[in-house]
């Protein structure tokens, strides 16, 4: 079996060099530690929700919320990065709800009747925020005329920006890095509004991975996040630090789920 390494959560075709940057630095850390058998590029097409995350995973990002439910028992949190970025508080971040430039919409009660774009009904930003952000004006019934499931969050920006949809909502982290690399279509979209807290998305690997790899993964994730030598490699990927998490920051996700249902709004629609 071939270790497999991927960043699929901010990965944007433009993204695909500081990606690379990161995991090159992480991989010379890892081989100076005494691990072997390192894939020497990142997987750049694995889905951001994918079927499973499986005993090759040694090293990938994956939203907080799948790994509450569907991945629950597949992965090891090896840390949670800080970004440097509008929204985020040290390892948390948020979901935005964004609208076309031009739309009537200044609160989340105007989106009432129109159509909502999310990524996947697994993600957190996409799906489980704004489903309890929603939950406190919904009154018990649908909000949206239309609610559409697509795949991805980049890809629901740039329809926004056409005037394809009333709204959609995406993690302030992977709006940051589309404004930055698409300024011009940017223009075209604003927030309106953001949804609740929440830990931001955190490095992983497979429960399969052997213990002493996941301590020497950990210790080098620290390094890179600290150390003045791999600065450049985590500036790319705005990454201020990274932490430990205790598990319960991110039950926190399962009780905005609750939270929506005791507010008789359990889908998002």
């Amino acid at each position: 079996m071939t270790p497999s390494a991927s960043l699929p959560m901010y990965n944007l075709p433009e993204m695909q060099t500081v990606n690379a940057r990161f995991w090159e630095a992480l991989r010379g850390l890892l081989v100076d530690a005494g691990v072997r058998d390192l894939p020497e590029s990142l997987t750049f097409d694995r889905l951001p929700v994918p079927e499973r995350i499986g005993p090759e995973i040694l090293f990938s990002q994956t939203c907080g919320y799948p790994l509450e439910t569907i991945f629950s028992g597949q992965a090891i949190r090896l840390g949670t990065p800080c970004y440097a970025v509008p929204g985020c508080d040290g390892p948390t971040h948020c979901g935005l709800f964004i609208v076309p430039a031009g739309s009537p919409a200044r609160e989340l009660r105007d989106l009432r009747g129109g159509v909502f774009l999310f990524n996947s009904r697994h993600s957190n930003s996409g799906m489980n925020l704004p489903r309890r952000a929603l939950a406190d004006i919904a009154d018990g019934r649908a909000f949206f005329a239309k609610v559409m499931e697509t795949g991805s969050h980049p890809g629901n920006l740039d329809r926004i920006a056409r005037g394809e949809a009333d709204a959609t909502a995406v993690d302030n982290v992977t709006y940051a890095f589309w404004c930055h690399y698409r300024p011009e279509t940017a223009r075209r979209v604003r927030v309106l509004a953001r949804t609740p807290a929440s830990p931001a998305i955190p490095f992983v690997t497979s429960v399969a991975t052997p213990p002493a790899a996941v301590a020497i993964l950990r210790d080098a994730l620290i390094y890179l996040a600290r150390e003045p030598c791999t600065a450049a490699a985590r500036a790319g990927l705005s990454i201020s630090d990274i932490v430990d998490m205790p598990a319960v920051a991110y039950s926190r996700l399962l009780e905005y789920e609750r939270e929506a249902i005791e507010l008789d709004y359990p889908v998002l629609a």
